[in-house]
């Protein structure tokens, strides 16, 4: 609907195909405790802002979905919901939609579907015990859904750590492998530490300024949590309420889930890089005068790790796995030359900046598309105008 916002600007006819209805994700594939990861000050769209009494809080899903809903009104943008989209191919002088509403013809396509459309789950997860439930983020609502009994949470960025400790509070002891992740304290220096991302630049920074863009692109969601007292949940939080730290999971062998044994080393590079972050606050603070609006610098404790972390888990042990193992696109519906010119060997879409490997065929709401911030709401705005604006000169109306 940022794109449309856009179009419409540029009087250039559109319409916005969407399987649902308005924010259909936000409704129907969150748990019911969900909040953003970002604060209400920073939830923006073209044209319209966060008005309401709580700019420091941070909204539910379904707040996030009535924002939404309240943009999709305002710019009257050509919704057609229910329509599923079931192929796209090239033609002679634009692309063919396919839809199970009927087919379109047009010049020119933008992609909009978002990167977290199918959970990611390890291949060998098929030897996991059938006594155990395995569930993802999409099918978990809350700990009353789980049944009695120990759980595993594999994944430790933003979805894994705020399930695991959810499910630690309900009173079933949590095990929580632990991959590569982001490490962010909620606060820092008496700010919330996205607003320092914000107004230090970093966030600012574009795809094409990045050292390792591919990199960039696939690191998980910081671990992060929006709550009422602005609370920090790293793994030593999680620690002080009793889930058990492992290494990344590995495989599943004779009923055994096997962990690396290098989750010393996983956590002190995120405590290396979290330091390192602090201390770019730090400096842009003391360049730019903010030293005396801010509390002093602070550090925070390195994570702790058991001496000699658990290397197997008899999962016969384990009443639930979830999977917080991140997502992927689903670019299913492209037809196969599509496909094959746009989307790489690990399933991502080819493109510049939101220009695809095809003539006419935009993307819009991936990772660091053309900025750090492109992920969240308030990223949008820019990366859709940059994008039409390619588009209008694909098209020949002028930039």
């Amino acid at each position: 609907m940022a794109a449309s916002h856009f179009l419409a600007a540029r009087s250039i006819d559109h319409v916005v195909l969407e399987r649902g209805t308005v924010a259909n994700s936000w409704r129907t594939e969150r748990w019911d405790s969900l909040r953003l990861l970002t604060p209400n000050w920073q939830s923006r769209l073209p044209g319209q802002h966060y008005d309401g009494p709580d700019p420091d809080g941070y909204m539910t899903a379904g707040e996030v979905a009535e924002f939404i809903d309240r943009f999709a009104e305002s710019s009257r943008a050509p919704v057609r919901p229910h329509t599923t989209v079931t192929s796209l191919r090239r033609t002679d002088d634009g692309y063919q939609v396919d839809t199970d509403q009927g087919g379109l013809r047009c010049d020119t396509v933008v992609i909009a579907s978002g990167a977290c459309n199918l959970p990611v789950v390890p291949a060998w997860s098929g030897a996991v015990p059938d006594s155990v439930t395995q569930l993802t983020p999409f099918d978990y609502r809350g700990p009353a859904q789980l049944a009695d009994g120990p759980v595993l949470v594999v994944g430790a960025s933003a979805t894994g750590v705020q399930l695991a400790a959810e499910i630690q509070r309900s009173g079933r002891q949590v095990t929580l492998a632990t991959g590569e992740h982001v490490r962010m304290p909620r606060t820092y220096r008496g700010r919330d530490v996205l607003w320092w991302m914000d107004a230090s630049g970093v966030w600012d920074q574009r795809h094409d300024e990045v050292p390792d863009l591919t990199r960039a692109r696939r690191l998980g969601s910081p671990q992060l949590v929006g709550t009422d007292e602005r609370t920090t949940l790293d793994l030593n939080a999680l620690t002080d309420l009793g889930v058990e730290l492992v290494g990344r999971a590995s495989t599943v062998r004779d009923h055994e889930l096997l962990f690396s044994g290098g989750l010393r080393n996983v956590v002190a590079l995120a405590d290396l890089k979290q330091d390192r972050l602090l201390t770019g606050f730090d400096e842009w603070a003391t360049r730019t005068g903010v030293d005396g609006d801010v509390k002093p610098v602070e550090r925070f404790e390195t994570t702790r790790v058991a001496a000699s972390p658990r290397l197997r888990l008899d999962l016969r042990g384990i009443r639930t796995v979830l999977w917080a193992t991140g997502f992927r696109a689903d670019y299913s519906w492209l037809d196969t030359p599509v496909a094959g010119q746009v989307v790489d060997g690990k399933g991502q879409l080819r493109h510049d900046g939101g220009v695809v490997d095809s003539p006419g065929l935009y993307a819009l709401g991936l990772p660091v598309l053309r900025r750090r911030r492109s992920t969240y709401i308030h990223g949008i705005e820019d990366d859709a105008r940059e994008v039409v604006g390619h588009l209008a000169g694909h098209l020949g109306t002028g930039q």
